[in-house]
């Protein structure tokens, strides 16, 4: 992994320590503000919102926040909750081993997967894993406005243009950013031939993951 990565991660992982706290004890207020006076909607909407970014946050930090952990099915999809709500996203594992664990680092390759899926599901969608292992991984995104962001396929044939693209622009971080990500763990990333879908949903061109030889 190059300096720049890590240096990346390290402050990724040092605004997550520093933003958790704070986030923790404002729920706590807002908690018991909702105790104290129970038919405050606006209260109760304050406290929703709080736990909403408390999600995120954990998301985060487990996506991008140095080493990381181990990650099952269960939590993958827990972690995941904070984006079902807010961008209309459904995680679809039926394609996964049931007992599959990713170890770290691929675990937090696959939750930067998971970020740039709905990045590129701005309609919402379904996000769907599939795979006999975890080496060797298939990503798929359908819905009414499913597609990768623009130039992703350059990121994904050239690091010098992933590289180039984390540098221009913060919007469009996360699709180079996890090219070079993958990269840096051992792994590739390549776009497959396009697939259909049947309904009102499109279905962009799946990723493979894999493990370099």
């Amino acid at each position: 992994m190059t300096g720049s990565l890590r240096l990346a991660e390290l402050l990724c992982a040092r605004l997550c320590h520093d933003l958790s706290g704070p986030l923790g004890a404002l729920i706590g207020v807002l908690e018991m503000a909702r105790e104290e006076i129970p038919a405050n909607e606006t209260v109760v909407l304050a406290e929703q919102t709080a736990v909403e970014l408390a999600q995120r946050l954990k998301l985060l930090r487990a996506a991008w926040g140095l080493d990381g952990e181990e990650l099952d099915l269960l939590r993958l999809q827990s972690l995941a909750a904070s984006l079902s709500a807010s961008r209309r996203l459904r995680l679809d594992l039926a394609g996964l081993e049931p007992g599959l664990i990713f170890a770290p680092p691929l675990a937090r390759l696959v939750l930067n997967l998971l970020l740039l899926a709905a990045e590129s599901l701005p309609g919402g969608g379904i996000v769907a894993l599939s795979g006999m292992s975890s080496d060797n991984l298939l990503i798929t995104i359908s819905g009414p406005r499913a597609a990768w962001p623009a130039g992703f396929g350059g990121c994904l044939a050239d690091e010098a243009a992933a590289e180039a693209a984390a540098l221009s622009s913060v919007r469009g971080l996360q699709a180079p950013l996890t090219v070079l990500l993958a990269r840096g763990f051992g792994y590739r990333l390549s776009m497959l031939m396009p697939v259909g879908a049947g309904g009102d949903s499109a279905a962009a061109p799946p990723l493979m993951l894999s493990r370099l030889r």
